[in-house]
């Protein structure tokens, strides 16, 4: 039988990838049958992913996919200059890490001609995460996991996947090439401002979409 930890990531995984759109509900006793698993064990699934801001439950109406709000998201590129320009403006450069942001970012652009823009998010997500792992710490791994999963409810809201994705595949590029060959207190800047933009540009998308 499946266990809970596995369950949730399982539906962590389902949320991030857009089958379960924001605010939509969710049914235990569905997901109960649809994973051969207790009720009590799709609750306690429930539990983690609520309190990583994946799930919303309110008395009465049930568990449902987040929301995310503006709030939300000033909140995480907050979290996300705090975290990843810290660990960029600390690292060394020649961290086997580093490879790792190369080969997201060959990725992203493999796609990005043939507009593969699912493919180009994850890419660019991966190139992020790389970022993070320039740190060796689990526990900054698993808070930018979590940070990462809610971004990408974020974006799931926003019905525009070039805008999201395509400036920011020659951003990624900056970067690098920046901490390549100036080093990491400029890379520190370039993604600095990469995030402030990006951070922009979904506040304005919604804006457009008279989102509070």
């Amino acid at each position: 039988m499946i266990q809970q930890g596995v369950l949730a990531d399982s539906l962590r995984q389902s949320i991030i990838d857009g089958e379960f759109a924001p605010g939509s509900k969710l049914s235990e006793a569905m997901l109960s049958e649809r994973f051969e698993v207790s009720r009590n064990t799709v609750r306690e699934a429930f539990r983690v992913l609520a309190e990583q801001g994946l799930l919303d439950h309110a008395p009465h109406r049930g568990v449902s996919v987040a929301a995310p709000t503006i709030g939300d998201v000033i909140d995480i590129y907050r979290a996300r200059r705090t975290i990843e320009c810290t660990v960029l403006r600390e690292c060394e450069p020649e961290h086997p890490a580093v490879q790792r942001m190369r080969d997201a970012l060959a990725e992203s652009e493999r796609w990005l001609p043939k507009e593969q823009w699912q493919r180009v998010g994850s890419a660019n997500m991966a190139f992020h995460v790389a970022i993070i792992d320039l740190a060796d710490s689990p526990r900054l791994a698993r808070t930018y996991r979590n940070l990462a999963a809610e971004l990408r409810l974020v974006f799931l809201e926003i019905d525009d996947p070039r805008a999201l994705h395509e400036p920011f595949v020659r951003r990624n590029r900056i970067v690098l090439d920046a901490l390549l060959s100036t080093g990491p207190a400029a890379a520190a800047d370039a993604l600095e401002d990469y995030l402030i933009q990006s951070e922009r540009l979904v506040l304005g998308a919604f804006a457009r979409m008279g989102r509070s």
